[in-house]
């Protein structure tokens, strides 16, 4: 059974709340219809100048996905590899969350062609600013403008009871991805789209729930840095 975002009985603050990277997932299949109600909401984002740069690829070919969870584990395990091992913790609760979300990260690498839908939000590889007489202006990225999106698509799995997670590494391998995936380049060979998060999607075998983060308070300044309320 296929539904709509907003569906379920969940508030738009407990949705965002609970909505965290779920790296271990069943093989229980994922509705076409889901994702394709997920990416309306995607599509719904705010983009900087309304310029709605954003791509997406929907990989759910079991061939496809062995493919690019291969890439996927070769990106990850470089990455892995360069990260230096942290030497020590403010407590062990923190060690072990560390440890948990290091072996999390290596499973969804293991196993990320397995993942029932991995979604790919692409961006156009394009001039992006403006400059006048006084010289160049800086406005932002443009994935700025892509990243609402991924979030929007994030939020609304969610809501299905859907898990999802965040991911960029394959972008050491985009190359390969983008050739594998069929993405058009330019006359020259150059690349005409870049990568801006590979998102996996399934029934999450793990539980939703409030993510540990800092508070808010100890980040926030007011009125100047360094004024903070807490």
């Amino acid at each position: 059974m296929t539904h709509e975002p907003g569906e379920h009985v969940m508030s738009t603050v407990e949705a965002i709340m609970t909505t965290r990277a779920m790296r271990r997932f069943s093989d229980r299949p994922v509705a076409d219809a889901d994702i394709e109600a997920c990416l309306r909401v995607a599509q719904q984002a705010p983009s900087g100048g309304n310029v709605q740069p954003q791509q997406y690829v929907v990989v759910t070919d079991a061939d496809v996905r062995a493919r690019l969870g291969e890439l996927y584990r070769r990106a990850y395990t470089r990455y892995e590899r360069s990260l230096p091992e942290p030497s020590s913790f403010p407590d062990e609760a923190q060690a072990a969350a560390w440890r948990r979300t290091r072996d999390a990260s290596r499973h969804l690498a293991d196993h990320l062609g397995e993942v029932p839908a991995l979604v790919l939000f692409l961006q156009p590889v394009i001039p992006w600013g403006s400059h006048d007489e006084e010289g160049p202006m800086d406005i932002g990225r443009l994935d700025a403008s892509v990243y609402p999106a991924v979030q929007n698509f994030c939020i609304a799995a969610r809501t299905m009871g859907l898990g999802t997670a965040l991911t960029t590494v394959i972008r050491v391998y985009s190359a390969e991805v983008l050739e594998l995936l069929g993405v058009p380049t330019r006359d020259d060979g150059s690349p005409r789209f870049e990568i801006a998060a590979l998102v996996p999607v399934g029934y999450p075998l793990g539980r939703f729930g409030v993510a540990a983060r800092k508070p808010a308070a100890a980040v926030t300044h007011w009125n100047r840095w360094g004024d903070k309320r807490r």
